[in-house]
């Protein structure tokens, strides 16, 4: 359980103010499907988010803070395929509607981040950029 509440403290903590906003903006919109566990929506997102936060927290505490945490979001790429494929019907639930559509356009961008961030660390970047127990980091972005 300190696994996941570290990395969310890095992130509120740690990280600079754009990367902040970026990720408190993510997690109050995949936050959402709380209001829409009635909906297979909602259900699914929350499963996805769940396994993520578990993916995320095995490989935080084997490799530390680095890029390679956004494979932890590997599930919102069929998720959102199906979502596309989909989409609530907006005059029955107007709220549903525009709730799948930013959780689409906000987590479609986190995965072109998350891509990039999984490519470097391949390619070599596999440093830990923050680390919760140490201030000796070097403070770049993650």
């Amino acid at each position: 359980m300190l696994r996941p509440l570290e990395i969310l403290g890095i992130v509120l903590l740690r990280f600079k103010a754009v990367p902040r906003a970026w990720v408190i903006v993510l997690i109050l919109v995949n936050l959402g499907s709380l209001l829409f566990l009635h909906t297979h929506y909602g259900l699914a997102n929350l499963l996805a988010v769940l396994a993520g936060i578990i993916i995320m927290a095995l490989i935080y505490g084997r490799l530390g803070f680095v890029r390679l945490l956004g494979i932890g979001h590997i599930l919102w790429v069929p998720m959102l395929a199906w979502f596309l494929l989909d989409l609530p019907d907006k005059s029955q639930d107007p709220a549903l509607y525009y709730w799948v559509l930013s959780l689409i356009l906000f987590n479609s961008i986190s995965l072109v981040i998350d891509t990039i961030d999984v490519f470097r660390f391949l390619g070599g970047d596999r440093e830990p950029y923050y680390h919760w127990k140490d201030d000796s980091d070097s403070g770049r972005l993650a």
